[in-house]
């Protein structure tokens, strides 16, 4: 959630807006602001429509642990913030219009999400959604863009990385990074100075507990998000996917550790100077 405040009063409810429901409903909530910097937090969501929650076999709990907690409080580091207020399964906005709903357990980690087979129309007004979103994406960092000439879009994520079960093993340490930084769909040659700035950050950031693992292209290489982005703005836009692994919450329970969300926060907020250098001089 965004906390109140002057710039938070030219926030953007935009499901809300456009069909008169309560904020609640909306499918994101948008706060522009100055800058060529913005961050989004497209699984930060929880809620779903009333006709998408009564088809739910799977219960809160199960879907809480693929969706992203607390990344919508990280997206403070940025003016411009997009957080999702929809779960991902309702629409995920990061995955190829045609994969966006889950309709068999193999599109969603092998997990029973519904009680029968979704109807079509139910699916129809969720790819309505996901249009919208694209819709208003596309409107955004085009204006962001005409402003600045060019603009850099941390998509923040989470990963979970003890899928046994609460009592069971981490998984490998070495094929998860604490931090994955995911550049598979952009032009590495042209943004690389910006990736390199934010890499370098994240690692020199005084950690409680040590120093960040951060990698790039080990658990993830980026989803659809940023790869339209890179095939929307080519020229102008970087999008760099950021996923934090779990390490700082129980994956199954939700509950963080105390002062871990707070430090990851100040992490990427120490990041923000040296990225905007290098996205000037890019």
């Amino acid at each position: 959630m965004i906390a109140p405040s002057r710039q938070g009063e030219r926030r953007d409810r935009v499901t809300a807006k456009r069909e008169n429901r309560p904020i609640e409903d909306a499918l994101l909530e948008i706060e522009r602001g100055a800058g060529p910097l913005v961050a989004t937090a497209v699984h930060d969501g929880h809620a779903a429509r009333p006709e998408v929650e009564a088809l739910f076999k799977l219960e809160g709990a199960g879907r809480l642990r693929e969706e992203d907690p607390f990344t919508g409080r990280w997206t403070s580091l940025a003016p411009t913030r997009v957080i999702g207020r929809r779960t991902r399964f309702e629409v995920d906005l990061n995955r190829p219009r045609e994969k966006s709903v889950y309709r068999r357990p193999e599109d969603a980690w092998g997990l029973d999400v519904w009680k029968q087979d979704l109807p079509a129309d139910v699916a129809d007004r969720s790819l309505a959604q996901y249009d919208s979103f694209y819709a208003e994406m596309r409107a955004l960092l085009r204006d962001v863009q005409d402003r600045h000439g060019h603009f850099v879009v941390y998509d923040l994520h989470t990963y979970n990385h003890r899928r046994e079960g609460p009592n069971g093993p981490e998984a490998n340490a070495e094929e998860n990074p604490q931090v994955n930084i995911g550049t598979g769909t952009m032009d590495r040659n042209k943004w690389g100075p910006v990736v390199d700035a934010l890499i370098d950050a994240l690692r020199a950031f005084d950690f409680p507990g040590g120093r960040l693992d951060v990698r790039e292209n080990v658990k993830f290489r980026g989803g659809n998000w940023p790869r339209w982005i890179h095939e929307t703005f080519p020229d102008t836009g970087v999008a760099i996917a950021i996923e934090f692994k779990k390490f700082f919450m129980d994956e199954w329970s939700g509950e963080p550790q105390p002062g871990q969300v707070e430090a990851i926060e100040a992490a990427l907020h120490s990041t923000v100077g040296p990225v905007l250098e290098r996205l000037r001089q890019s």
